[in-house]
């Protein structure tokens, strides 16, 4: 599915109702409402804080399935290697949470209308500290995992908070693992990945050497965003959205079964487990590469992947994939802000999914997802700490997924890391290893010749080790 904003070269090729929005655009119609919206400012004080539709969409699937298991939890786990003192550390999570009026949210109800309730800021913030140093060395990390396992499987109670959770496990005396579990409503990739682990370390390294915060004052808050949002989706923005998604999706092809290994439950029970996998270094370059010559993102190039394998496995050419948009993060005023700014979106992603599902009349029930039950997204890179500090690509499970099957890739040092999240009441891990294999091989006869045809993928994927791939490649 192409994205919103493409125009081709052959205008004749254009609908008339893309034309018609391609030329409002260039007469600057939309200009009034864009400027009206043009920044984001502090929301009115005397009104309840509304949820932004992102967070609607997370809570009204919480609400239907009991958030159980709790698919919605993320867990990020910040490695300390060296000397650390415990108190500093909650010192700074909770100068954090100060900070960060999101991190102290939780949900209610006012005149029949979802807010937000912002809490004031505690004294300290808690931070449930284990020490693990009386096991055997060997036994240590084990024991360190299922404590984060056990995190990220419990629970929130979004009307009373907190939605976040720290845990500090020491595993020697300059050996510290801090899990931090949240629920989605209050985080995303950008937060997990950049903001969480930047600000915790530069607080602490600030705070142990007895130094004040080295971070600015946040000219607006998560709930301010939320407040933004919701005019914008009042204005001629959001209609010429819908005007392109009525034309893209007006002959919508039925949602296809990716073979899997069980009948699909009559209603989605959200059970999830993850298998973690990597794309070895050199189709990763080999990836990157080829997307530096073809003008586009890696991202693009692995959704093409992924879209292929896609086709290789269901059979059908017309398909829709999504992935995990940060549609609120291209405003530069929310650049520094933690909280939730993902939208799953079919690769277009100003528009909210469950909005548009409701505003085109697509069928759908609280049970099931819209569109497509697979995605796919590409992570931002994990930021550069002090030293001393690490982040994990931590595979503690909630055991709960809100997908059929979620492939999460991030960069690494020259690989591509990945973990898969899957349904286990539809696919069996044979299946997942096999689908993972796949789309290996798949990448690699990307690499080797971007010109395959789709009918030579089977070979192509079959071929087995790359000295086969690459005969079976040249062969074809």
């Amino acid at each position: 599915m192409s994205e919103a904003g493409s125009v081709p070269a052959d205008k004749s090729t254009l609908s008339e109702a893309r034309l018609r929005l391609l030329n409002k655009y260039r007469r600057g119609e939309f200009s009034k409402t864009v400027g009206q919206t043009l920044q984001i400012t502090r929301r009115p004080a005397d009104k309840p804080a509304p949820l932004s539709p992102a967070q609607e969409q997370v809570l009204r699937r919480a609400q239907v399935t009991g958030d159980r298991p709790p698919f919605y939890n993320e867990s990020i786990a910040i490695l300390r290697q060296g000397p650390l003192d415990a108190a500093i550390l909650e010192r700074s999570l909770t100068e954090i949470v100060r900070r960060h009026e999101v991190w102290r949210t939780t949900y209610d109800v006012v005149e029949g209308q979802p807010v937000q309730i912002i809490h004031p800021a505690p004294d300290t913030f808690p931070v449930s500290v284990v020490n693990l140093q009386s096991l055997p060395m060997n036994e240590r990390a084990a024991a360190a995992l299922q404590l984060a396992t056990a995190e990220a499987r419990q629970p929130f109670d979004l009307s009373a908070g907190p939605l976040i959770r720290a845990t500090l496990a020491t595993l020697a005396e300059d050996e510290h693992r801090l899990f931090l579990t949240m629920h989605q409503s209050v985080t995303d990739g950008i937060s997990v990945n950049i903001l969480i682990p930047s600000e915790l370390t530069a607080l602490y390294e600030a705070f142990v050497n007895g130094r004040s915060s080295p971070l600015p004052e946040l000219p607006i808050q998560y709930a301010d965003y939320a407040h933004w949002q919701h005019q914008w989706m009042k204005g001629e923005g959001l209609a010429a959205q819908l005007a392109y998604w009525r034309e893209r999706l007006a002959d919508l092809p039925p949602v296809p079964d990716w073979p899997g290994d069980h009948a699909r439950p009559a209603a989605l029970t959200y059970r999830g487990a993850i298998e973690p996998f990597t794309i070895p270094r050199h189709v990763a370059q080999g990836l990157k590469e080829l997307s530096r010559q073809e003008g586009v993102t890696l991202f693009m190039t692995l959704l093409v992947g992924f879209s292929a394998l896609l086709w290789s496995d269901v059979g059908q050419e017309h398909l829709i994939v999504g992935t995990l948009s940060p549609v609120g993060r291209k405003r530069s005023e929310v650049q520094s802000l933690i909280g939730y700014f993902l939208n799953p979106v079919a690769l277009n992603d100003d528009v909210p999914l469950e909005y548009l599902v409701k505003e085109l009349g697509i069928e759908s029930d609280a049970e099931r997802l819209p569109l497509f039950p697979w995605i796919i997204s590409l992570a931002p890179r994990i930021a550069d700490l002090a030293p001393g500090w690490n982040q994990s690509f931590m595979d503690a499970e909630s055991g709960g997924s809100r997908w059929e099957l979620y492939l999460e890739l991030r960069e690494g040092q020259d690989s591509l890391l990945g973990r898969a999240q899957y349904n286990p009441d539809v696919f069996e891990l044979a299946t997942i290893t096999r689908i993972l294999r796949d789309w290996d091989r798949l990448l690699e006869a990307m690499v080797v010749n971007p010109d395959l045809r789709l009918s030579q993928l089977p070979s192509a994927i079959s071929a087995g080790n790359s000295a086969n791939l690459q005969r079976t490649v040249a062969a074809n």
